[in-house]
């Protein structure tokens, strides 16, 4: 495609993503107008308006953004890594880790006041810590393999070890410690306040660009890794630097919003079938707006009119991105073979 084209697409998207924003803004409970929220901005607001906007949904709606964009851009990452158009951000099991983490607190610590367990910065620093413990034992076993494949079922393991102590606790808990790793489970941006955007935002902003500056090498991955090497790629460093970018996206923003499932592993095939290239340069940019427009688009769907309910977001994502999943292994007739 010529670069006109791409920067034809690539405003396309930018104005979806914009319009997608202002439709998030604008439903819930409460419907608002695109006029009100440009009142907000441009004359004397209404208290009651402005008040929706400010403390629930722009913050909710950026945190679609960010999370969209970073689980897009590791699952892009993950795919070139393990040559495996069925890779996602969380195969190497730091999701687990961080469920794990906080499935140790809600659900194991029944000697804690309940007013800590419920506290939601307890939750992510312990989803935090989970992810970080994972991420450690995989940066380890990456520096002692130099098998890919390997290194994919190790993060497999992880993730059923975490899985099966997560069962464990599930198993023992009482219902209302269970209730509430259940809800988290589900995956929720509407409880992402600003004080957390404050230390998320610059987190998945370092992954982001970082990733981008590996541009050249993750191409170079795209012909093999004997031929990587060739061109003088350090697959040690490459790989090292692939898994620590894609641990701190995938652990930032499973902390912050919970799990949230196929964004990460639908959204690149998206990025490299509107723009015919697997070209990190031209699908990396396209991973970032898609992933937050696709976000706010499961978003928007989470949002029952008129009413005070909202479905959970890993459903809606999982309805949305399922499909696209199921198109690839059709199409890729040789994963059956």
């Amino acid at each position: 495609m010529k670069k006109t084209s791409y920067i034809l697409l690539y405003s396309i998207l930018t104005l979806l993503l914009a319009g997608l924003l202002i439709l998030d803004c604008c439903l819930g409970s409460i419907i608002i107008t695109p006029s009100q929220i440009w009142d907000s901005f441009t004359n004397t607001p209404n208290d009651a308006v402005m008040g929706i906007l400010q403390h629930f949904r722009f913050p909710k709606a950026i945190t679609a953004c960010i999370a969209g964009a970073g689980l897009a851009v590791a699952g892009q990452l993950m795919q070139t890594l393990f040559a495996n158009p069925l890779a996602g951000p969380y195969v190497l099991g730091v999701s687990s880790g961080a469920g794990l983490g906080v499935a140790l607190l809600l659900l194991g610590s029944s000697l804690l006041p309940a007013i800590l367990v419920g506290n939601i910065w307890l939750q992510i620093i312990a989803a935090i810590l989970g992810a970080l413990v994972v991420m450690i034992l995989v940066l380890i076993v990456s520096a002692r393999t130099s098998d890919t494949i390997s290194l994919l079922l190790v993060g497999m393991m992880f993730g059923s070890i975490a899985g099966a102590l997560i069962n464990v606790l599930q198993s023992i808990s009482n219902p209302e410690a269970l209730k509430m790793y259940v809800v988290w489970s589900m995956g929720s941006i509407g409880a992402v306040t600003w004080d957390m955007l404050v230390i998320m935002i610059p987190l998945v902003a370092i992954g982001l660009l970082c990733s981008l500056l590996l541009s050249k090498k993750l191409n170079a991955l795209l012909l093999g890794e004997n031929y990587a090497v060739g061109l003088g790629v350090s697959m040690g460093w490459t790989r090292t630097w692939i898994i620590l970018i894609t641990c701190i996206l995938a652990a930032t923003i499973t902390a912050f919003t919970g799990p949230i499932a196929f964004i990460g592993m639908a959204v690149p095939h998206i990025a490299r079938g509107i723009f015919k290239t697997s070209d990190h340069r031209t699908t990396l940019p396209a991973c970032i707006l898609i992933g937050a427009s696709l976000l706010l688009l499961c978003d928007c769907c989470t949002q029952l009119p008129i009413s005070d309910y909202t479905l959970p977001i890993n459903a809606i994502s999982s309805l949305i991105g399922a499909p696209i999943i199921l198109w690839v292994i059709i199409k890729n007739k040789h994963l059956h073979q």
